[in-house]
C-alpha cells in the first residue's frame, strides 16, 4: 500500500475509533498497534509495553502534574476574589472600565495556573456575576473571557509548553521564558480591542460608580500581594537559574499551600479535592502522551515522517507558507481534538518537516502554543466554548460568535510572530547570557 493509503488508513481509524467513544489515549495506542501490526516488521507488543514506560517514567514530565496540582489548589482559594478587588480600581479610567478585569484577570492568574480552562473558569466565576450585575453587555463579558482565558495556555507557567518541550526535546525553561513576551503582548492587543469596540460603543458601558483616590487604589492593591509573591517565586526559580521547571513546579505548589493556609481555605476536604482533580487531570494527559509516544514509535517504524517531510520538501514551500499551511491545519484539527492531544499526535509527523525548513523549535513552540489556543475556542470542541457553556447556559454557537474578534487577534498574532520572531527568541537569548 502507498504512504498516502496507509495515512488514509490511520486517519479512518483514528476518527472512526474516537467517534466510538474510546479514550484519546487509548485511541492513539490502538491506532499505533494497527499501523505497526499491518505495515511493519517490528512485533508491536514489546515495542507498546517499552515506548509507554519509558514515556511515562521521564523526570522532566514531573513538573507536569506539580502545575496541575498548584492550579488546583489556587482554584479553591480566595485567591481570584482578590485579585478582582485589587485590579479593579486601575482600570476605571479605560474605555471599557471594568471588562479589562477579564483580560488582566487572567494574565496574572494564568502565570499560576498554566491550564487554559482552569483559568477561564476561576476568573469566570468571580467576574461574571460582578459585571452583570453591573450592566455590562453579556456579549463582551462572555468573549473577553473566553478569549483571555487562553493565556492560560501561553504565559508560563504553562502545561503545553511542558508537553511540547517534552515531545521535541526543547528546553522547558526556555519555552518559558519565551511565552512571557508573546503571552504579554496578546493580552495588550485584547485589551487594546475592548477600548476600541468601548469607544465605537460608549452608549453600551455602565457609568462607573466608585471613585477612587490614588492612595485608595494603592490601598486596594494590597489584594494582589498574595498572588505576586507566587508569581514571583516560582518564575524567579526559574529564570534566575536557581531552580528547574521541575524544582519551580514543587515551589508554586508549597506557595499555593501556604496561600491556601492564610486565607484560611485549606481544610481537609480542599486538599483532596485538589489532589483528586490533579490526580485525575494528569491521567488523562499521561495516558495522551504515553498513547502518543507509541504512536510517534509506530509512523517511525512504518516511515510516514519521513515520506511527509519528502512530499512536503517536494513541494518547494517556503518557510513562510509552511507556517500558513500548519497554521491552518492546527486550527482544523482544533475543532475535533483539545491541546495536547494535537501536539502529542502531530509533533512525530510535523517535527521532522519544521526543522528541515530551518525554522527554529524554540519559536516554533510558541506558535504552535498560539494556534492551540486559538483552537480552545473554536467549535464543536472548544475547552473554554465548553467551559463558558456550563458556567452560562448559553448556546456554544452564541459563545463561539461573541469570541470570534479574539479569535482573529489569535491569528494576527501568528503573523507578527513569523514576520518578528524577536518577540519569542529575544528574552530567551537575553538569559542565556
Amino acid at each position: 500500500m502507498s504512504e498516502v493509503g496507509i495515512t488514509a488508513l490511520l486517519v479512518l481509524s483514528l476518527f472512526l475509533i474516537l467517534g466510538s467513544g474510546v479514550w484519546i489515549g487509548l485511541t492513539l495506542a490502538g491506532v499505533a498497534w494497527i499501523g505497526m501490526e499491518l505495515f511493519s516488521s517490528r512485533p508491536a507488543g514489546d515495542a507498546m509495553a517499552v515506548t509507554i514506560w519509558g514515556s511515562s517514567s521521564s523526570w522532566t514530565l514531573t513538573a507536569l502534574p506539580l502545575f496541575i496540582w498548584m492550579g488546583e489548589i489556587l482554584f479553591r482559594t480566595k485567591l481570584s476574589e482578590s485579585m478582582f478587588k485589587g485590579l479593579a480600581p486601575w482600570v476605571n479610567w479605560l474605555p471599557g472600565r471594568l471588562l479589562h478585569t477579564n483580560v488582566i484577570g487572567c494574565t496574572i492568574f494564568a502565570a499560576v495556573s498554566g491550564s487554559s480552562a482552569a483559568t477561564c473558569a476561576t476568573i469566570g466565576k468571580m467576574t461574571l456575576p460582578e459585571l452583570t450585575e453591573r450592566g455590562y453587555p453579556q456579549d463582551q463579558i462572555i468573549g473577553s473571557l473566553a478569549g483571555a482565558g487562553t493565556l492560560g495556555l501561553l504565559i508560563p507557567p504553562s502545561i503545553i509548553m511542558i508537553v511540547y518541550g517534552v515531545t521535541a526535546e526543547v528546553s522547558i525553561s526556555q519555552l518559558f521564558v519565551a511565552g512571557v513576551l508573546p503571552g504579554l503582548l496578546l493580552a495588550s492587543m485584547f485589551s487594546g480591542y475592548l477600548i476600541v469596540w468601548s469607544l465605537m460603543n460608549p452608549g453600551k458601558i455602565p457609568p462607573t460608580r466608585e471613585q477612587y483616590t490614588f492612595m485608595q487604589k494603592l490601598y486596594e492593591s494590597r489584594h494582589l500581594i498574595p498572588v505576586v509573591g507566587l508569581i514571583t517565586a516560582v518564575l524567579g526559580s526559574i529564570y534566575t537559574g536557581i531552580a528547574t521547571a521541575t524544582e519551580a513546579a514543587a515551589v508554586g505548589v508549597m506557595g499555593s499551600f501556604v496561600l491556601s493556609a492564610v486565607q484560611r481555605s485549606l481544610s481537609w476536604a480542599t486538599f483532596k479535592d485538589s489532589l483528586m482533580g490533579a490526580t485525575r487531570l494528569y491521567c488523562m494527559i499521561a495516558l495522551i502522551l504515553a498513547g502518543a509516544s507509541f504512536l510517534t514509535l509506530s509512523m517511525g517504524y512504518i516511515g510516514l515522517p519521513r515520506h511527509l517531510a519528502e512530499y512536503v520538501s517536494s513541494l518547494g514551500l517556503s518557510p513562510f507558507m509552511l507556517i500558513l499551511v500548519l497554521s491552518a491545519f492546527y486550527i482544523v484539527l482544533g475543532c475535533f481534538l483539545d491541546g495536547i492531544s494535537m501536539v502529542v499526535l502531530t509533533m512525530g509527523v510535523i517535527l521532522p518537516t519544521v526543522q528541515s525548513a530551518g525554522i527554529d523549535l524554540l519559536w516554533f513552540g510558541i506558535f504552535i502554543v498560539i494556534v492551540v489556543e486559538a483552537a480552545q475556542i473554536t467549535p464543536p470542541v472548544g475547552f473554554n466554548l465548553f467551559v463558558l457553556q456550563g458556567m452560562t447556559k448559553k448556546e456554544i454557537t452564541y459563545i463561539a460568535r461573541v469570541t470570534l474578534p479574539f479569535f482573529i487577534l489569535m491569528v494576527v498574532m501568528v503573523l507578527l510572530l513569523w514576520f518578528m520572531p524577536q518577540i519569542a527568541t529575544w528574552l530567551p537569548q537575553q538569559m542565556a547570557r
